[in-house]
């Protein structure tokens, strides 16, 4: 299966796709905080990203979900600062500490490539929600030096769907996570009350555009919706409600990373119910949740379990 981008290329909507981005960046509202500041001219608002990009790290990932690894791993690139800035993430210092360097659009196209090149089955864009116009603004150059991988766009589900309808034709694979189901929790974890109000937009939207994951012949991800949920103490994420939603609004068939290792980062310690890891039963309680729901489709380190219980 060719990667989306490619006829998206061919046909000079992508041309567009960049000067739309681009336009947005003038009175940046590519995200829900709808900061409206000048990028293009170097302003930063809630992301504190301007007008490039800025990487924390790139290579080969072998710790991704198994359809994304394959035999050669996935291809990361971290993008540094966030839109979310959840106070325990599991990444704190790339998110909240900004860490990295200010990469030009042929600069991102070479990381891609270099990527492919060390033979990455994908190229994984982590935390790009503030950097759709960079990385659409990198695709031409990256195709013309032979980029031709799946892209996938692995986000905290903090998204406008108008915003998303720029990447149509352009990301082959969605990885949200949908982190809480409650307003009142993610405006305690991350100012964002309108958070899964978003999410769930997101995700519809994301299915939209790729459907299901597809994998190839050897089990690696060419196309499709994967989800991500990371499993909270004290119930604070809301899997159940998450779960169910996953089931009845997007598709039985959705692709569900439940996670277990949520542990202290950031500015969680000392906080109720945030200052410890899950428990055994609080993320057996989760998978539970998954298969009363309906979905079937588990990361494959869950096997196991599914293989016990259907």
């Amino acid at each position: 299966m060719p990667a989306a981008y490619l006829e998206t290329y061919r046909s000079g909507r992508l041309e567009d796709k960049i000067r739309r981005s681009l336009r947005w960046l003038k009175r940046c509202t590519l995200c829900p905080r709808l900061c409206k500041v000048d990028r293009l001219a170097g302003e930063k608002g809630y992301c504190r990203t301007g007008r490039q990009a800025v990487v924390a790290s790139f290579g080969p990932h072998f710790g991704e979900e198994k359809p994304l690894v394959g035999r050669r791993g996935s291809g990361t690139i971290f993008f540094s600062n966030c839109n979310l800035y959840c106070i325990f993430c599991q990444n704190y210092d790339v998110s909240h500490g900004g860490q990295g360097e200010r990469v030009s659009a042929r600069g991102l196209a070479g990381i891609m490539v270099h990527l492919q090149q060390q033979g990455c089955h994908n190229i994984n864009f982590v935390t790009p929600s503030h950097a759709i116009a960079q990385i659409l603004e990198a695709l031409p150059a990256a195709v013309e030096m032979g980029l031709n991988v799946p892209l996938v766009y692995n986000c905290g589900g903090y998204e406008r769907t108008s915003a998303l309808k720029l990447l149509d034709g352009v990301v082959d694979i969605y990885m949200p996570d949908f982190k809480f189901w409650e307003a009142s929790v993610a405006q305690d974890l991350c100012d964002a009350p309108d958070y899964p109000e978003r999410a769930r937009s997101a995700l519809r939207e994301m299915h939209r555009q790729v459907g299901d994951l597809k994998l190839d012949a050897a089990g690696v991800a060419e196309r499709g919706l994967l989800v991500r949920h990371l499993v909270m103490p004290g119930g604070l994420a809301g899997t159940s409600s998450i779960m169910g939603f996953l089931a009845e609004d997007i598709s039985r068939n959705t692709y569900v990373n439940v996670m277990d290792q949520y542990h202290p980062c950031g500015q969680a310690f000392g906080k109720p119910n945030l200052g410890r890891r899950i428990t055994h039963d609080e993320f057996e309680e989760a998978l539970d949740a998954a298969k009363q729901a309906g979905l079937w489709r588990l990361d494959e380190r869950h096997k196991h379990w599914l293989v016990l219980e259907m």
